[in-house]
């Protein structure tokens, strides 16, 4: 084989390479910031330890987005409650279906600040699965979570009173 021959195959190897680790890096992304609580991703728990830290409180914020292409009204059920650290909460959120058919949409999540995802577990949501609400439906969808009391021994979560948990739905392509 000429050199050229050889360098033109290296560089082929290398382009496929990088491709490669750009179509990995989306999921591999994702599983660390699920697995870290990293850019405001919440954990998921079986249950909550229980109240603890006498009486700290955290307020925490809900938000609902839709996006433009699902014909649907999602908001929270309430927009604010506070909460004991370590003690189960239970919210909810209305989603209903504006369109004449069944529609299937799945919600993505967040948590703000954003270093506060990594201590916001939750025990169950609709989050965790898609959603098909038929024609005109208008559902109920809880999130049972509490404020993991290792929040309390993070320096950088001191000056946390606040959090915000935000959901956006987005349909579901076929």
């Amino acid at each position: 084989m000429t050199r050229n021959a050889n360098t033109a195959i290296n560089c082929l190897a290398l382009a496929l390479a990088m491709l490669g680790l750009a179509y990995a890096s989306v999921p591999l992304y994702d599983l660390f910031c699920r697995v870290m609580g990293y850019g405001g991703t919440t954990q998921v728990a079986l249950h909550a330890p229980g109240a603890v830290g006498g009486n700290k409180r955290i307020h925490i914020r809900f938000n609902a987005d839709t996006n433009a292409d699902l014909p649907w009204a999602f908001a929270p059920g309430e927009t604010a409650i506070d909460v004991r650290v370590g003690e189960q909460n239970l919210t909810h959120y209305v989603a209903e279906n504006k369109s004449d058919k069944p529609v299937t949409g799945t919600a993505i999540y967040n948590v703000v600040p954003h270093g506060a995802g990594m201590y916001f577990m939750k025990i169950a949501c609709f989050c965790f699965e898609e959603q098909t609400l038929s024609a005109k439906q208008k559902v109920d969808m809880p999130v049972s979570f509490f404020v993991d009391p290792k929040i309390l021994d993070d320096p950088e979560m001191k000056d946390v009173d606040t959090i915000t948990l935000s959901y956006t739905f987005f349909p579901v392509k076929k």
